[in-house]
């Protein structure tokens, strides 16, 4: 849940390139593009949570369902913009190739609801708290933008003081999500 995605899956080199190419995925980066899929999934869901912990007495199942209808929106949301952006730059439709690649770089936004939704059975379950778990969830994303912006700057070759600015800043980004939404209300 805190790591960035491996490199493996479709073929980037096989991939459409220059000016036929709708994604960044299709240009070959199809490592970026799902790094870039979950951290937005990842400040959509954290804003999700937050608002389900405001709500005055959120229903497992209710917050469940919101969880993973919000994930499913926004993955189905993606493809089919993949889908028409490709279609508008290549006056084609995709092949089954970046079809197949458009569902491997947009897998993440489904993935991200995964936390979410164990620490919701978890409080169904009467481990802890529905609002407990939900504010636990808000804040493991935070964390794992932490992480992202660390590793991220440790392998773009920076030390460690530099790499944890990084993640400092991308946790920032995270926490200002979370205050926007607060501020905000439902």
């Amino acid at each position: 849940m805190t790591e960035p995605e491996p490199t493996s899956g479709p073929d980037p080199a096989s991939a459409p390139t220059g000016s036929t190419a709708a994604t960044a995925a299709r240009a070959g980066d199809t490592a970026a593009a799902r790094l870039k899929e979950r951290i937005y999934a990842t400040l959509t869901l954290t804003a999700v949570v937050v608002a389900l912990a405001e709500t005055a007495v959120p229903d497992h199942l209710e917050a469940a369902l919101t969880v993973a209808v919000t994930a499913l929106g926004v993955w189905l949301a993606t493809v089919v913009a993949d889908e028409q952006s490709h279609r508008a730059v290549t006056k084609r439709g995709a092949s089954r190739l970046e079809l197949r690649t458009t569902l491997y770089v947009s897998a993440p936004l489904l993935l991200t609801a995964v936390g979410p939704l164990v620490l919701i059975g978890a409080s169904a379950l009467g481990v802890l708290g529905l609002v407990p778990a939900l504010l636990i969830s808000a804040c493991v994303e935070v964390g794992t933008l932490f992480f992202w912006g660390w590793r991220t700057g440790l392998r773009m070759g920076n030390g460690p003081l530099n790499a944890m600015v990084s993640g400092l800043i991308d946790m920032g980004i995270g926490v200002a999500v979370i205050a926007v939404k607060l501020l905000a209300g439902h």
